[in-house]
């Protein structure tokens, strides 16, 4: 695709990016055919190819609008037309970069600045947790749209306490400790079993929040701030790995080489840091004989298996689970259309829950058509999106793991 940027763009290193980007975009459409909010609203400015010429005219020097805002706001940022595309465009990194551009042109009604400042700052408070227990506690008083984000309250168990040669850096996050402690525990007892010890340094949101909606300083904030918490472990050499098993802030995390490298001060560690992060499929894919000598149960239930966008997409691991699963005796069956994401994305389901619960329904209903006892997933958005739409068991593959070898 042919392009002139505008001279306030052309010689930054963002606009250098995103004409790159452009130049390798060759108008084939094969990505219409995989984009959830093209299936559904069947307009092309909702697709990747449209929302790619508005980013283009905006940056070679047309005026955006209130409607270029819209369009790139519908994009769930799922990435699945990049596992499509055959010219390999890097399709999210360049929604990124004219998100933010519209952004700074376009202001936002008042009631948009306030709900995205709220969900920027408050899911990546110290007080996210508090304020889910009192939700839980006075679910009738909390808004329909935000309800279903409040889940059940459940169990961690046990942290493990064995002391291990082998140690991993596990990540906690923001959403996920307060929304589904369980997860890091579960993940946290799979890797003692095998003998691995799960460090937990602190740190915090791994910046997706904030990068996805715009906040691109605060964004850099978050993964310095984590990089400042893990690197004294790294440093030492005592961790072969970041274990993320949240597959939305893994793809994050493995990207904090190119976000910082312009930063003299982090860009090195940076770079080490998304060199050791890996999903927990990765990281256990050698272990499954260990894993399998650990088992004491092997429920005969059948499995249906959501993968998410991030992991099938963002970090291309589309299959490894299952195969993974498949060596330890477990089958899990994949839905018609599994490439299509579940419209959790963030906090995609809060800023635009129509779209979003269109495409729980018909994931929820192709789920339904494998008669799962139980669907398991990959990341906090999906489950918790998900559960709130169906009587049948979501969980992390990893919690049906931790079960499994109890």
């Amino acid at each position: 695709m042919q392009t002139r940027l505008s001279p306030e763009f052309a010689d930054t290193p963002e606009g250098r990016e995103a004409e790159a980007i452009l130049r390798a975009c060759v108008h084939c459409g094969f990505c219409t055919a995989t984009c959830p909010t093209y299936q559904l609203l069947g307009d092309e400015l909702d697709g990747p190819r449209g929302r790619i010429y508005q980013i283009k005219q905006v940056l070679e020097g047309a005026e955006p609008t209130r409607s270029t805002q819209l369009h790139l706001d519908r994009c769930l940022t799922c990435r699945s037309c990049e596992t499509t595309c055959p010219s390999g465009v890097t399709y999210g990194r360049l929604l990124d970069i004219g998100r933010r551009v519209v952004d700074e042109r376009v202001p936002r009604p008042a009631g948009e600045r306030v709900k995205r400042a709220l969900l920027r700052e408050g899911v990546t408070s110290p007080l996210f947790g508090p304020a889910m227990r009192a939700g839980r506690a006075l679910r009738a008083l909390v808004p329909e749209g935000l309800r279903d984000k409040l889940g059940e309250p459940q169990d961690p168990g046990v942290w493990p306490s064995r002391q291990h040669a082998r140690k991993v850096i596990l990540p906690l996050g923001c959403a996920q400790p307060a929304m589904a402690p369980n997860i890091d525990a579960a993940t946290a007892r799979v890797l003692d079993a095998i003998g691995v010890q799960a460090l937990v340094p602190g740190g915090g949101c791994c910046g997706a929040l904030r990068q996805h909606s715009g906040d691109h300083s605060g964004a850099q904030r978050d993964m310095r701030r984590n990089i400042d918490a893990w690197w004294p472990h790294v440093e030492r050499g005592e961790v072969e790995a970041i274990v993320v098993n949240a597959s939305g802030c893994g793809v994050m995390v493995k990207d904090y080489g190119r976000e910082l490298a312009g930063d003299p001060a982090y860009a090195d560690k940076a770079r080490r840091v998304a060199e050791l992060a890996r999903d927990p499929v990765e990281f256990l894919a050698d272990q499954s004989e260990a894993l399998r000598q650990r088992l004491r149960k092997r429920p005969a239930e059948r499995l249906a298996w959501h993968p998410p966008c991030t992991l099938q997409h963002g970090q291309r691991l589309g299959g490894r689970v299952e195969a993974l699963m498949r060596e330890l005796g477990f089958e899990l069956a994949l839905p018609e259309q599994s490439h299509l994401c579940c419209g959790s994305a963030g906090t995609y389901s809060v800023l635009q829950p129509e779209l979003s619960h269109q495409l729980r329904d018909n994931k929820l209903e192709r789920l339904r058509q494998l008669q799962p006892e139980r669907v398991l997933s990959a990341n906090i958005g999906c489950i918790s999106h998900l559960q709130a739409g169906t009587a049948t068991p979501v969980q992390h593959w990893l919690e049906f793991l931790d079960q499994a070898m109890a």
